[in-house]
């Protein structure tokens, strides 16, 4: 009995995309529900934008909203009282790498990582040089990246002794727990000490304080593109970078295989690499899932009491999520979907 005319066309049509190795896609995900960024995005890939063009302007929207006070300006003041950012974009057809970190008066930081990506050699521009960088090509600024919220914020940390903090090993000069410090020279780092930092490391970051917005994308000719945007940990001692601009750690994307995004505990995140190990995994052919949840894995053995989050993405447009310390949530456009779908991670039950 012969099959369906319709039958035909969907076997057929599969078995085209199949050999293009792009089924599910064009597609878009991020970190948290940050829906008008995913939005944003997916509408350039409907328009033909690259994949690139798509990351950049999804995480440009998600600073321009501030989302969750931890993207873009006004957000996450450090112990000055002062909001950085951190960003970057990888192109995963060349793996070429454009990032800014701890970039001031710049609010646009993913257009800033893109015009290094564009017209330089390097990967990584910081500080107060990225700035005059992104300006000398046009990028709009200086601006001002204190609000009255970030601001209040501060100094409501100041008024709680500038607790908590990152520091450690240190003496306060004043009758406060706020510096200036000096070091303990007599310190002695011992092994209940390790354990002690270890089981600490994350609680100063959770919700509220730092959910880096990370962004991966395969537009209608099946290319990949990875990306970060971030005001980093609040109350951060200036001049820190996390894991968001760091290539491997905050995001990742491999033509051949797929791409990543990370979030949550930068400082102990980024020691791992976690998405560039997520990319290897799947190269080995493990699901996104299964890639996730055993980069978070490593991390947790290490450092049991850490934060953190991992969204993975295949060049099939398959997609998963792991986490650790929290629940965690990340948002999915592809077709066949009307609007942004968000799937909900759970951590795993330690054994």
């Amino acid at each position: 009995m012969p099959l369906p005319w319709r039958l035909i066309r969907c076997m057929l049509l599969l078995f085209i995309l199949s050999l293009q190795g792009c089924i599910g896609v064009p597609i878009v995900v991020c970190t948290w529900p940050f829906k008008d960024a995913i939005r944003t995005a997916w509408n350039a890939l409907q328009l033909g934008f690259s994949a690139v063009d798509a990351v950049v302007e999804g995480c440009s929207a998600c600073e321009a909203l501030q989302c969750d006070g931890s993207v873009g300006y006004g957000g996450s003041p450090d112990e000055d009282g002062e909001t950085t950012l951190d960003a970057m974009i990888m192109d995963g057809t060349t793996m070429d790498v454009g990032a800014v970190g701890a970039i001031r008066n710049v609010k646009d930081a993913i257009r800033a990582a893109r015009l290094v990506l564009q017209y330089t050699d390097h990967t990584l521009l910081v500080g107060d040089q990225a700035t005059v960088f992104a300006l000398s090509l046009g990028l709009g600024g200086p601006s001002n990246l204190t609000t009255d919220q970030s601001l209040a914020k501060w100094l409501k940390w100041k008024e709680s002794d500038c607790q908590p903090n990152f520091w450690r090993n240190v003496m306060p000069s004043s009758n406060t727990s706020c510096g200036p410090y000096s070091s303990i020279e007599s310190f002695s780092a011992s092994n209940d000490d390790f354990d002690r930092r270890k089981d600490l490391c994350s609680k100063r970051v959770g919700f509220g304080n730092h959910d880096t917005i990370s962004m991966a994308a395969i537009d209608k000719e099946g290319r990949i593109a990875a990306g970060t945007s971030t005001n980093g940990a609040s109350y951060k001692i200036p001049g820190r970078v996390g894991d968001g601009p760091i290539v491997g750690a905050g995001a990742y994307a491999d033509q051949e295989v797929g791409a990543c995004g990370a979030t949550g505990d930068g400082d102990v995140m980024m020691r791992f690499l976690p998405c560039y190990q997520v990319v290897e995994n799947m190269r080995l052919g493990m699901s996104p899932v299964e890639a996730a949840e055993n980069a978070i894995s490593r991390i947790k053995r290490k450092y049991p009491a850490f934060i953190g989050a991992i969204v993975a993405l295949n060049m099939k447009g398959e997609h998963g999520g792991a986490c650790h310390g929290w629940t965690f949530q990340y948002s999915v456009q592809t077709t066949g979907m009307e609007d942004v779908n968000i799937f909900t991670v759970y951590p795993a039950i330690s054994s």
